[in-house]
């Protein structure tokens, strides 16, 4: 019972999710168009995604970068803005989730050396708001892009015209609230350099690549989960089983739930007349309960408005801390080191939150 009681609390979601489509599944019994509801492309390449970036971390290349660059840093001010930016630029390839879980730790550790950990409340918050946000350029920064981009068959110019001047925005914005940290100096040892196992690197960059090439249409998913699948049994086969599964399970619980919805006439209806000229803000509330990522598996079934949708799960990852899955990652981490204050964190989290998504909501309203 103990373990059934972990499991439930760290994956609320996938529960949750699976019990959705178990019930909407007594309305619509399984059969075969149950197999339709699955994008495999999606699934495939969030995959792919997850080993590769599991391969790069085991390689050393984010802590390599982060070693490299806060060795550089100065002053307290200097260094929160390298913390935050590795956080906003690395999200955009490695997913809002990863960055987080690399470098908020980094900078529990460097801060902690430094003996600022007074400051540590407000460089992870701002951690926490750059990886949301510099995750939406990318169709391969967070779950939800990767999603949507496949769903609504988008072209890669627009898709960034959408995210583009949102997540430019987003940058400054950011840049002005680091700095509000002061600038006094700032003396840290980081210890020896992290070393790179350099063909280990070589290799996931190219699997890296492969992604890539699927995102832009070039290749056939199909073709990199082949290729990838046989390059790693010969080479790496133990960084197969490194991805979230949980999360796939999750994303097929969502398709079912949201496919059977489709086919039950008054629901169908009634959601898209609740979607109708209003698909930004239903997203990005319910991305305020439910999360960014079911909202945009749920919602996508019922409207044909990529561009507002796509910008309401991204800007609603902001607001309260389970908008964004990533952002629960943030609050765990920094509630297990020495000295946390929960309170302080969740009110600053939602005092930062709340000004932010005010302000590219504008943006985005001017933007649709």
């Amino acid at each position: 019972m103990a373990r059934i009681r972990d499991f439930v609390k760290k994956e609320p979601v996938l529960i949750i999710s699976a019990l959705l489509a178990l019930v909407s599944s007594f309305f619509v019994p399984p059969d075969r168009e149950y197999l339709g509801y699955f994008d495999l492309r999606t699934l495939a390449l969030l995959y792919c995604l997850m080993v590769v970036v599991a391969g790069l971390r085991q390689a050393g290349l984010f802590a390599h970068l982060a070693h490299k660059l806060c060795e550089k840093a100065g002053s307290l001010r200097s260094m929160g803005i390298l913390l935050v930016l590795l956080c906003f630029f690395s999200s955009m390839l490695i997913t809002n989730d990863v960055a987080l879980l690399t470098f908020v730790p980094f900078a529990v550790v460097v801060l902690g050396l430094a003996h600022q950990k007074d400051s540590l409340i407000r460089i992870v918050v701002l951690q926490t708001v750059a990886a949301n946000l510099g995750s939406m350029l990318t169709p391969v920064g967070n779950p939800q892009n990767l999603f949507l981009y496949s769903h609504y068959d988008m072209t890669l110019g627009r898709f960034l015209g959408l995210t583009f001047p949102v997540w430019l925005l987003s940058l400054v914005l950011l840049l002005l609230c680091c700095l509000s940290l002061s600038r006094k100096p700032l003396s840290v040892f980081l210890g020896e350099e992290p070393g790179l196992e350099k063909k280990q690197l070589w290799l996931y960059l190219g699997l890296f690549v492969l992604c890539l090439l699927v995102v832009v249409r070039l290749i056939a998913w199909p073709v990199m989960l082949g290729l990838l699948l046989l390059v790693l049994l010969i080479l790496d086969r133990k960084r197969l089983l490194q991805a979230d599964f949980l999360l796939l399970l999750t994303f097929c619980a969502f398709f079912v739930f949201a496919g059977n919805l489709a086919r039950i006439p008054a629901v169908d209806t009634l959601l898209r007349r609740l979607l109708g000229g209003r698909e930004y803000l239903t997203a990005l509330l319910t991305s305020q309960v439910i999360s960014n990522v079911p909202a945009a598996l749920l919602l996508s079934g019922f409207t044909d408005q990529a561009g507002a949708l796509l910008l309401g799960v991204d800007i609603g990852g902001l607001g309260t801390p389970i908008a964004s899955l990533a952002s629960l990652i943030s609050l765990k981490l920094y509630s297990h080191s020495d000295h946390a204050h929960p309170g302080r964190f969740l009110l600053e989290f939602t005092a930062v939150n709340l000004v932010l998504l005010g302000i590219l909501s504008l943006a985005a309203g001017w933007l649709l």
